[in-house]
């Protein structure tokens, strides 16, 4: 077994689980209510679809790892995809990263904690006369740019904190993420025993607009309850890095997710149960509030507004810090492989990929610009499911290309769950390409400029 192996084999369950929920909480258990309700217009469809989304990522995240627990000790999907599909399909995974995914998610949580600060602080307006500047009537860089600028700022303080070398421990992780679900266990308990709240009516499968709940609006309104779990795919690099996987990896996962699902249930029920269906549909209308902040203020006034905000700052902040320092690290071995940016391959003197993370800081501030947070969010899901689709149907190539290789976990409820989820991904991708077809056309282009790129950075060598 090598260093890196024995290294990496420390992490004990309770530690696993842990990561596992850290990777997954961050912007959407606070945001993602009001762009579901507006889509549904019913509170009950909402937790329907807070619950079917969880469930789903449960199939997914298990089918990873099977694959995960093969190749464990070589590194995420940029390495699966070589041995499953080739190396032109593993640059276009990386490349999708950097072009629509992870740079998107990085936008999206520091996005999220400037809105926070803007609750706290009423930002300063920003070049506000230039709110109506816009590209080809899509792109409106300048709107709400106050709030932008903060992200902006936040993505370059946090890249360039991450180029000195500094990194955040596990000891750290664990206590910024048991505030963190202090803190939103708080705002349930809180709630739930308050005068304002109507329980009953988070329940109800009444729509606000008499209109019934379609399909088509069920799998729209998942992409945001999809971007609240996103991080699942973590699994990747647990596997090598827990002990005894066979055991502890479908574990981690299974109990984190449960875990993170019933969290999710309970605080959306408890939004819902404060705030009615077209208050939240307002808060959605209104682009630069959060529907955690309007909702505790009901019930806590300015103070709980105050504290949640605070809260939503931790998780973002860690949540912000964790996507830059860990996603740069893929942009760097693509570049030592030759099939990204030359000077991404280059270590710093703090032995630290610096112009990867510069690279991936400057490209999630533009788009910051580009859009709002459910335009990136909605565009980076798109891209993701196609990946996540493609990772499942990875289990059953490897079964059949590998049958004899050690399998230290097998998905449950093989070939049922596999078939299953990626069907889901083929209906989430078709759905996405009608229903939102602005962030699924950008983050198609986003992707498919990957195939030009790699020409480019081949050219001359052989494949």
């Amino acid at each position: 077994m090598s260093i890196p192996s024995q290294l990496n084999r420390t992490l004990g369950l309770r530690v696993a689980i842990i990561v596992v929920m850290g990777n997954i909480i961050g912007s959407g258990v606070y945001k993602k209510v009001a762009p579901m309700a507006a889509e549904l217009h019913s509170p009950g469809w909402v937790l329907v679809c807070w619950l079917l989304g969880g469930v789903i990522t449960l199939m997914g995240a298990l089918c990873n790892a099977e694959i995960a627990s093969m190749l464990a000790d070589t590194g995420g999907e940029y390495a699966y995809y070589k041995k499953i599909y080739g190396r032109f399909f593993s640059f276009l995974y990386g490349w999708s990263n950097f072009a629509a995914i992870k740079t998107a998610a990085v936008a999206g949580i520091a996005y999220v904690f400037a809105q926070s600060l803007h609750s706290i602080i009423q930002l300063p307006p920003v070049l506000a006369s230039w709110a109506d500047i816009n590209i080809a009537g899509v792109f409106y860089p300048f709107a709400g740019f106050n709030v932008k600028l903060a992200a902006i700022i936040l993505i370059a303080l946090l890249t360039w904190i991450n180029t000195t070398g500094l990194k955040t421990g596990a000891g750290l992780s664990i206590i910024l993420m048991l505030l963190v679900l202090a803190g939103i266990t708080l705002i349930v308990v809180s709630g739930l025993s308050s005068s304002q709240a109507n329980l009953p009516s988070a329940f109800s499968m009444e729509t606000s607009n008499a209109m019934p709940v379609t399909m088509s609006a069920v799998f729209t309104a998942m992409l945001a309850a999809f971007w609240a779990y996103e991080g699942w795919n973590s699994v990747g690099f647990l596997g090598g890095e827990i002990k005894n996987p066979h055991r502890n990896v479908p574990i981690s996962i299974t109990i984190g997710l449960l875990l993170v699902i019933t969290l999710y249930f309970l605080v959306n029920m408890t939004y819902l149960a404060v705030l009615s269906t077209p208050n939240i549909e307002r808060v959605h209308a209104a682009n630069n509030t959060i529907a955690a902040v309007e909702a505790v203020k009901v019930f806590a006034g300015s103070t709980g507004v105050f504290l949640i905000s605070l809260l939503i700052l931790v998780t973002t902040l860690g949540c912000t810090h964790a996507t830059i320092l860990s996603n740069a690290r893929t942009y760097y071995a693509m570049a030592t492989e030759k099939v990204f940016f030359s000077k991404v391959a280059r270590l710093n003197k703090a032995k630290v990929p610096g112009n990867a993370l510069w690279f991936q800081g400057v490209w999630a501030c533009l788009l910051v610009l580009s859009g709002t947070f459910d335009q990136l969010t909605d565009m980076l899901i798109f891209a993701a499911f196609i990946y996540y689709g493609a990772t499942t149907l990875g289990v059953f190539i490897l079964r059949k290309k590998m049958p004899d290789a050690p399998r230290p976990y097998k998905v449950w409820g093989y070939p049922v769950v596999p078939a299953l989820f990626i069907l889901f991904c083929i209906l989430l991708v078709s759905n996405t390409l009608i229903e939102r077809p602005r962030e699924a056309g950008i983050g198609l282009t986003l992707i498919l400029l990957g195939v030009p790129f790699y020409w480019w950075f081949r050219r001359g060598r052989k494949v």
